[in-house]
């Protein structure tokens, strides 16, 4: 039974790799068409979100959104949210409408296909180079003044699976704060049981995110000390909660 379990996870990675290429190679020349010009990111981004559904429901994923708050159409918010898989990028392209550019690791560009697009519509970080996380902060300006939003998963990398939530780093809440941008937190409840960077894990199921309140930044220059800290208990006292309730259950 056990030997099933490991070829059928196996099989499920490997179904994932080949769900991420079939819709590139199928909408390729117009996502190529798309990165031409920064003046035509939001028709990328429409692409993109095409792209992270047929992912999700060829994955088998259930997914399941409760919004406390909606963004409003054509306005620019910083997204955050706990970071535990590579699902986390597929659901957030499903989740929000307003066009909005990743903050990722520079490793992801090594991925065949993906890493092309990926590395030409995002802002890479290598977190290792204090210089890398300055250049970071300049384009995600550049941006903002775009009137883009920006998505940061402000744990950084991905925490060791035993942990709830990781300390948020704080480009995030200091390119809000000097925007005067909303903080449209998220948890993510189900990205680490459903597809972990665990290789042998991961199945078919329910996906579930919510939405939380803002954190408004305009006119608050004050909160600077304590947004991040505000925004990281509220998501992780919403992920201890329901990891309490499914193991009341």
């Amino acid at each position: 039974m056990k030997i099933l379990k490991y070829i059928f996870w196996t099989l499920y990675r490997v179904w994932f790799y080949l769900l991420i290429a079939i819709p590139i190679l199928i909408m390729f020349p117009f996502l190529f068409i798309s990165i031409l010009s920064e003046k035509c990111y939001p028709y990328f981004f429409v692409l993109a979100r095409i792209w992270a559904k047929f992912i999700l429901l060829g994955m088998g994923f259930n997914t399941k959104v409760v919004f406390e708050q909606r963004p409003e159409k054509g306005k620019s918010y910083m997204f955050v949210a706990n970071h535990t898989s590579m699902t986390d990028i597929m659901l957030m392209l499903s989740i929000v409408e307003n066009p909005f550019v990743f903050v990722g690791k520079k490793e992801l560009s090594k991925i065949p296909l993906f890493g092309f697009f990926y590395k030409r519509t995002c802002i890479l970080v290598d977190r290792n180079s204090p210089k890398s996380r300055q250049e970071v902060f300049r384009r995600a300006q550049a941006r903002l003044n775009q009137g883009l939003s920006v998505c940061i998963f402000p744990e950084g990398g991905v925490p060791d699976e035993s942990i709830v939530l990781d300390e948020f780093k704080d480009g995030a809440f200091r390119l809000a704060i000097e925007h005067e941008i909303p903080v449209v937190p998220m948890s993510f409840y189900d990205n680490k049981e459903r597809f972990s960077y665990t290789f042998f894990s991961g199945s078919p199921g329910k996906m579930r995110a919510k939405v939380h309140h803002f954190f408004e930044t305009k006119g608050k220059a004050e909160i600077k000390k304590t947004l991040k800290t505000e925004v990281r208990n509220l998501i992780l006292q919403d992920l201890e909660s329901d990891l309490y309730k499914k193991s009341s259950k």
